[in-house]
């Protein structure tokens, strides 16, 4: 079986601060990680390859310091590790990002294809059902359960909505975006991280793919954000002291003078 995992390089949202001049988000000192929900993703691919043998490959746009949390993946058990960087696509939004993650991949092997459901960074959740659609690859979403079947090469999927679950079956092969409540992720591994000396990320460029100038980066994106800035609170605040009564009816009756009830 061959796996492709996609990963993001991300900065931790805990810790990012807006320049109150500029509206932008300030990166410097901002520690990067795997976005969560890859990370989970990842797991479940290497569970699939102890208990069905798999040759697992992870995927990452990004620059070229995302060799880090690459590096990160194959401490954990993956094979193989691509980075796809280059100029030409900075400042891809989700359609141009997944156009070119398709790209690369139409070249590679691949069974079961298996990305986060959304990053950390944007939410979108965009990107992995539109690298589906480039592929004409069936999909499935919020996965939050991964089982196979070798004898049939059926995958078995629980798919997790608000209110309930969903139970599908899908044949290679596919792709399937992963929550980051199915499993956890384990630690790199000793032996794992020894290994790193004798393993490298495969760069690939803007010449290695086969795909238009049009839809790559910026030019290819039919997105952009105009402005990112802080939630402004409203300071006026009035205390009052009623007895329970009371204060339910003020409450009963501010939320429908916002008409929130």
């Amino acid at each position: 079986m061959e796996i492709i995992v996609c990963l993001k390089q991300v900065p931790n949202t805990t810790e990012i601060k807006i320049d109150p001049v500029t509206n932008t988000l300030k990166r410097d000192g901002v520690e990067s990680i795997i976005n969560p929900d890859d990370k989970t993703g990842l797991e479940v691919a290497l569970q699939l390859k102890e208990q069905f043998g798999a040759r697992v490959t992870v995927l990452s746009m990004g620059p070229q310091q995302a060799e880090k949390a690459l590096g990160e993946a194959l401490a954990m058990g993956a094979d193989h590790a691509i980075l796809l960087t280059d100029r030409a696509f900075a400042g891809a939004d989700t359609l141009a990002t997944s156009k070119t993650i398709a790209a690369a991949i139409k070249g590679m092997p691949y069974d079961l294809i298996i990305a986060g459901r959304q990053a950390i960074d944007g939410d979108t959740a965009q990107v992995g059902p539109e690298i589906a659609e480039h592929l004409d690859l069936p999909q499935i979403s919020y996965a939050c359960e991964v089982g196979y079947n070798a004898d049939t090469k059926v995958f078995t999927v629980k798919r997790q909505f608000e209110d309930g679950y969903q139970i599908l079956e899908v044949e290679g092969p596919c792709l399937l975006t992963v929550l980051s409540t199915a499993c956890k992720p384990r630690y790199m591994r000793v032996k794992g991280l020894v290994d790193l000396d004798n393993k490298e990320v495969q760069i690939l460029r803007r010449s290695d793919l086969v795909i238009e100038d049009e839809v790559l980066g910026l030019k290819g994106s039919p997105t952009k954000v105009k402005q990112t800035f802080n939630k402004q609170y409203n300071t006026n605040k009035q205390k009052l002291v009623l007895d329970p009564a009371e204060a339910a009816k003020l409450i009963a009756a501010t939320l429908k003078d916002k008409h929130l009830i």
